[in-house]
């Protein structure tokens, strides 16, 4: 196994800092979650003995070495498909992933993802991110959801795209066609989310625990029966956008998880009065209409703002052209 080995000399500029801030700042490339699993791993040492606390505070004359091992080789097998990449250079790539692929290998979908797609595409080009020879998914977008999501192809990008996820500046903007139409025009939706109380398998706006949530939206077009919005995520939880129009109680069309099926609610009266050619293709939409349609960064390398779009796709689009009529 080849090892990369470092030695760093605490000053008296860096005396007083926790360990685990010290050495992410001698080595910005390697994560501070990195370095604290490091750690944990005895892979870093101090007069010769190994060093395991991430929260000790760092001495003037304190040298500490730090053995970098090869990273682990991915299990998961590389699987060549057609993808739809918007952008490509050797730090990142930016694609447009299709509604039904699955981003990670998971129980039920351990293969045919879109990183079994990447390894194949990038091969030998990906470094060890995190340690594992793998592409480096910076934030996922559900399975049925189609658009854009960048993936970092090395460490130094992987830490600056994931920094920008967590400091809210990586922003992405969705468009969604949800039933009925929100009392308001425009707003933002807050609410923590967590684990549903009443269903684990679902996540919910939880009035205890759970994770801060923002969600901005403004009404693109109103159908009556269905309304596109334009949604900005100021965070990013799981299902955000699908939990927060379930929330203000107009989910998301198509989404059987967070809503009735389309079946059950055309069969409400308030919805008699649809045409059979829109009940058809109501019908017909079997994902939860949401699209990624803008990704917005600063190139990990150039520090330039960079700006993605891409259109509705095909059954998005149908689908709109037929509640217009």
């Amino acid at each position: 196994m080849i090892e990369k080995q470092h030695i760093f000399l605490v000053n008296s500029e860096n005396a007083g800092l926790r360990l685990d801030k010290f050495l992410a700042g001698q080595m910005p490339e390697i994560s501070r979650a990195r370095i604290q699993s490091l750690l944990e791993q005895g892979h870093i040492s101090c007069a010769g003995k190994p060093f395991s606390s991430a929260s000790a505070k760092t001495k003037a004359g304190q040298e500490f070495t730090v053995i970098i091992p090869e990273a682990e080789p991915s299990h998961m097998l590389p699987q060549a498909m057609d993808l739809d990449i918007i952008y490509e250079d050797e730090y990142l790539l930016v694609i447009n992933k299709p509604a039904g692929l699955t981003v990670h290998p998971a129980p039920g979908n351990r293969d045919k993802t879109l990183v079994n797609a990447l390894l194949a595409h990038c091969g030998e080009s990906l470094s060890g991110i995190g340690g594992v020879a793998r592409p480096g998914i910076v934030h996922r977008i559900d399975k049925d959801t189609s658009g854009l999501l960048v993936a970092a192809k090395n460490d130094t990008a992987h830490n600056h795209l994931s920094a920008q996820l967590a400091g809210h500046t990586l922003g992405r903007t969705y468009a969604a066609i949800v039933w009925g139409t929100p009392k308001s025009a425009s707003g933002t939706i807050t609410g923590n989310i967590g684990r549903s109380p009443t269903n684990r398998q679902k996540m919910a706006v939880v009035k205890s625990g759970g994770k801060h949530a923002v969600t901005h939206y403004k009404t693109i077009e109103n159908f009556d029966i269905a309304t596109l919005v334009e949604c900005n995520l100021e965070t990013g939880r799981t299902h955000q956008i699908r939990v927060h129009f379930t929330h203000i109680g107009c989910p998301l069309l198509g989404d059987p998880t967070y809503g009735a099926t389309t079946a059950s609610r055309l069969n409400q009266n308030i919805y008699k009065h649809i045409p059979r050619q829109t009940r058809t293709a109501l019908l017909a939409f079997n994902r939860q209409a949401l699209h990624a349609r803008e990704l917005r960064l600063i190139h990990p390398a150039t520090n330039k703002e960079m700006k993605f779009t891409c259109p509705l796709p095909g059954d998005m689009l149908e689908l709109l052209a037929t509640l217009g009529n």
